[in-house]
């Protein structure tokens, strides 16, 4: 038995797939299983029973999770006690692409001022491999939008509802409500990531069966916001990333409520530990700063 599989063997617990784990462990899957019938040989029992290409866990795997999370816990235990002195004062963190470049770039220099003694270590990346860093205990804790993950613990933290927004002057500014097809005369710029469902929009103007001009596609938000303040065309935005646009009058934003309603969150998510809490006062209160 060594730490390769028990490590195999929860990220299939936790994730409930073998692809999920493969991936996460950045493995094949033909390597995660032969993981784990290994380590079903070293036990002499059967983990979990298989129907087809899915592996479902047996009431032995059941039996031994617990075993296997506090052999996997003593582990990294051990090797978070022999690591140098100034490893034990680095805070290690992430967050995706949205929340670095408008949250972050805003609260890390006043976590510094708050916590002079710790030393920062941050990573932009998707949320997809910041789960994976989660469940690997490779950052203490990340920025993420919402995932059905038991192993992850997660807090609303910031509001990244998606509205819809004009440049100044724009006609729809001065309507108390507007319609599906006045919406579909106005060129639109679609930010096309994976911050939100797009199909949510694309639904709208389906079941009125009239067709969006959709004169921009972008995968990057500066551009989107740019192309509205030029009066390009008008957009469906995160609000986390229109902030400065909205204090200096750039943008304005438009109630669609009546329309359509997209709200999401940032969340503060983490496999509990005491590195959280050193922060947490810190990071609620920036966030509620930030907004103010």
């Amino acid at each position: 038995m060594n730490i390769d599989q028990l490590e195999a063997f929860i990220h299939i617990v936790q994730l409930k797939s073998v692809h999920k784990a493969s991936k996460a462990l950045f493995l094949s899957q033909p390597t995660v299983t032969a993981r784990i019938k290994s380590l079903e040989n070293e036990l002499n029992t059967e983990l979990f029973s298989r129907e087809g290409k899915n592996l479902i866990l047996s009431q032995q795997g059941k039996e031994f999770i617990p075993y296997a999370q506090q052999i996997l816990q003593a582990y990294r235990d051990g090797k978070k006690q022999l690591s140098k002195e100034s490893a034990q004062n680095e805070i290690v963190f992430a967050a995706n692409t949205i929340t670095s470049h408008y949250f972050i770039s805003y609260a890390l220099s006043k976590w510094k001022i708050q916590n002079p003694g710790l030393r920062f270590k941050f990573i932009s990346s998707s949320t997809d491999d910041l789960i994976s860093k989660l469940l690997n205990h490779e950052v203490d804790f990340a920025f993420i939008r919402l995932m059905s993950n038991e192993g992850i613990h997660q807090e609303a933290l910031l509001d990244n509802s998606v509205h819809l927004f004009v440049y100044p002057g724009h006609p729809l500014i001065n309507l108390e409500e507007i319609t599906v097809n006045e919406l579909a005369n106005e060129p639109l710029v679609f930010f096309e990531c994976g911050a939100f469902d797009w199909g949510l929009i694309y639904k709208l103007f389906e079941v009125q069966q009239v067709e969006p001009k959709i004169e921009f596609r972008v995968d990057d938000l500066e551009v989107a916001k740019s192309l509205i303040k030029n009066k390009q065309c008008i957009g469906f935005l995160p609000s986390l990333a229109v902030k400065k646009e909205l204090e200096k009058g750039e943008l304005i934003e438009i109630d669609t409520t009546t329309l359509i309603s997209i709200k999401q969150h940032i969340y503060l998510s983490y496999i509990k530990n005491e590195r959280v809490n050193l922060l947490k006062d810190c990071i609620y209160k920036s966030a509620e700063h930030f907004y103010n």
